[in-house]
C-alpha cells in the first residue's frame, strides 16, 4: 500500500519525538496545487478521523483521507539529506507526470 524507507522512518520518528502536540503518527494527503496540478502534504497527527485509512509501516502510524488514498497507493516515501537541502521525496507509480522539484504531480483521477 505505502512504503516508508528506513531514512523516512528515522526522520518521522525524530519529528514525533520532538513534537509538543502529542502526535502519534503522520497524515499523508494529496491536494490541488503545485505546478503539476496535485501536491503532497505531510503533517504530524494525533489521531485519524472516522473516514481515514490508518496503516502502520515500519512502526509509524500513517493516516490517509479517502480522497487521497487512491493517489498514494504503492507510493514510496524517502527522506534525503544533502548539503544543499533535505526533505521527503515521493516515488509514486500513480503519477502520470511530475514537476522538476518532485513535490507535485498529475494523475488520471
Amino acid at each position: 500500500m505505502l512504503t516508508l524507507t528506513e531514512n523516512a522512518i528515522t526522520a518521522v520518528n525524530r519529528f514525533l519525538q520532538n513534537s509538543t502536540t502529542g502526535a502519534t503518527g503522520i497524515r499523508i494527503q494529496v491536494s490541488g496545487g503545485g505546478c503539476a496540478g496535485l501536491q503532497y502534504g505531510m503533517m504530524l497527527e494525533s489521531t485519524g478521523t472516522e473516514s481515514d485509512t490508518a496503516i502502520e509501516t515500519g512502526g509509524v502510524n500513517v493516516f490517509i483521507d479517502a480522497e487521497s488514498l487512491p493517489l498514494v497507493q504503492g507510493i514510496t516515501i524517502d527522506f534525503e539529506q544533502s548539503l544543499e537541502s533535505s526533505g521527503f521525496t515521493f516515488s509514486n507509480p500513480n503519477a502520470k507526470s511530475s514537476c522538476s522539484c518532485g513535490s507535485s504531480f498529475s494523475a488520471d483521477t
